[in-house]
């Protein structure tokens, strides 16, 4: 099963019949990302991975879907699963790397990647702008659940989805409809390239997320867009096209905006 699109109308911003991984099934996808995360040392020998309901929802893909990959990767010498009351999935010891053929697919769709971000950019700043002016309490406290539901997180998996809350509770207190289901689109499309990443960065990346909730709650709207401009950007770099070749593989760093 081939990895759908998410719903909603087509978007003026992006070209997805373009998107290599579209030719890659649901479960060589998985496959596809863990395996590449291990290759560019972002899951580290025998960390554990989130359980199969995280790990499903994290990476946009059914339960079935990732027990299927994880069975393969294991099959291929890239993960280990343990039985037991402190078993589950972890990267193995000596994880075989640059296994999975279809991470050709991620790599050869490193510029729509790159246009994905700088689209994300253009709508995250100016809803930032709008938010800094229209935010209420609630939208507010809101914001701030997200912030310590990130800092709680323990797991990458958990951390994602604070922060897409986190994104998009700020993205619907622009008040534009028209340019949250564009925005809603461009993500839904990015995070189909979203790898593991290491809980300290994603730990940091909640800094830069508390100093945009301070601007807004302090109403300064260029400011507010400023932080969420150069948050957004920083996927350029942090994302795995920022990986420029295979001498990178042990460098750590973090995916999530």
């Amino acid at each position: 099963m081939a990895i759908q699109e998410p719903s909603g109308a087509p978007s003026a911003l992006t070209s997805s019949a373009l998107a290599a991984i579209r030719r890659t099934s649901a479960v060589d996808t998985v496959r596809a990302r863990i395996s590449l995360a291990v290759d560019l040392g972002l899951l580290a020998p025998g960390e554990r991975l989130p359980n199969v309901q995280a790990t499903a929802a994290a990476l946009g893909v059914g339960e079935i879907t990732v027990r299927r990959a994880l069975r393969t990767l294991e099959d291929e010498g890239v993960v280990q699963r343990r039985p037991g009351r402190t078993g589950g999935t972890f990267i193995a010891e000596r994880p075989r790397r640059r296994t999975v053929a279809q991470v050709a697919a991620y790599r050869e769709d490193s510029e729509r990647v790159h246009r994905l971000i700088d689209e994300r950019i253009v709508l995250e700043a100016g809803f930032a702008y709008l938010a800094a002016e229209r935010l209420d309490q609630p939208g507010l406290d809101r914001l701030d659940q997200c912030v310590r539901e990130m800092d709680a997180a323990g797991s990458w998996a958990e951390f994602h989805a604070g922060d897409k809350r986190f994104h998009l509770a700020l993205a619907e207190a622009a008040g534009l409809p028209s340019a949250l289901a564009m925005y809603e689109r461009v993500t839904g499309e990015l995070y189909a390239y979203f790898l593991p990443y290491p809980l300290d960065y994603l730990r940091g990346s909640n800094e830069q997320h508390k100093a945009i909730r301070a601007a807004l709650g302090a109403r300064d709207a260029a400011l507010a867009a400023g932080l969420l401009r150069d948050h957004v950007a920083e996927l350029h770099h942090s994302m795995y096209v920022g990986f420029a070749d295979s001498d990178n593989d042990n460098t750590q760093r973090g995916d999530d905006g």
